[in-house]
């Protein structure tokens, strides 16, 4: 194909706050890989969104990663929360008024700042802090998800989170023409509501609370941190979380999840951005 140099133009935004995470080197990896095996020019740009201040202008990409990370996800009166909620707004609109669309995917914690933002569910703090390899069930929605296409119905993905998104605003869903595609583990012995795992935000822009991008060695490596550890062992029991450990590897469990939805969402959007491209 013989296009001009960077057909596609990946913007990372890094919300770790300057934390070490395994978060961010997953996704570089992902999005490295894709730059690599693709057939278009790719370009991958980062911005440290919460320690740094910086943004992406959303005029100068196409597609956009924004990590997960630690804290609040309720405005505490930093800067950069404005200029991400402005973000947001402006992709959002930016899509409902132009033939060539701004792609969007939101993990974990910036998940949780959209569905603040958008005003779909409750964000709120869990009774525990979560961590571990835990199933995630589709919907009726995710059945027909094309980023589910290839996965097991539950699949398996990191969750490592305090916050959870409950009690979705259903009306505001269908006022804005969104769909949750994927929901935590059924859990017949406690009586919670079952917080939302993922969100069909638009055509464009898709959310998991869950880590799509972690693979065996980062979540071996964030099980150093005592308070993941404790967690895990807390919700699982001593016996299930080494038997996750000796699993960790599998091809059918977060294997299978990370070469599938991050590559996927890649791919599709890449193909959106080209066609409009040639033919737009």
């Amino acid at each position: 194909m013989n296009m001009s140099k960077n057909d596609v133009r990946i913007a990372l935004l890094d919300m770790n706050n300057n934390h070490p995470n395994q978060g961010m080197r997953n996704i570089k990896e992902l999005s490295q890989a894709f730059h690599k095996q693709s057939e278009y020019e790719v370009s991958v740009d980062v911005f440290d969104v919460r320690y740094k201040n910086e943004m992406p202008n959303i005029e100068d990409f196409d597609i956009f990663i924004s990590s997960g990370g630690p804290g609040n996800p309720h405005r505490e009166g930093y800067e950069w929360e404005q200029k991400f909620a402005d973000f947001l707004t402006q992709i959002w609109e930016h899509n409902k008024n132009n033939e060539q669309k701004k792609y969007l995917f939101l993990v974990c914690h910036s998940f949780q700042l959209a569905v603040i933002h958008f005003g779909i569910a409750n964000v709120c703090k869990r009774k525990s802090y979560s961590f571990g390899v835990m199933p995630i069930h589709k919907s009726e929605d995710g059945d027909k998800e094309f980023l589910f296409k290839n996965l097991p119905d539950p699949f398996y993905g990191v969750d490592s989170r305090a916050y959870q998104c409950i009690e979705p605003n259903q009306e505001k869903l269908d006022e804005l023409g969104m769909k949750i595609v994927a929901l935590e583990k059924i859990r017949p012995t406690v009586h919670l509501e079952r917080a939302m795992m993922a969100v069909r935000f638009s055509d464009e822009i898709f959310g998991t609370q869950f880590h799509p991008e972690a693979d065996p060695l980062g979540f071996i490596k964030n099980l150093e941190d005592e308070k993941n550890k404790e967690a895990m062992i807390e919700t699982f029991g001593m016996e299930k979380y080494l038997e996750t450990i000796d699993r960790m590897d599998d091809d059918d469990k977060i294997v299978l999840t990370r070469a599938q939805i991050i590559p996927r969402f890649l791919q599709l959007a890449s193909e959106q951005i080209i066609k409009n491209l040639v033919f737009g």
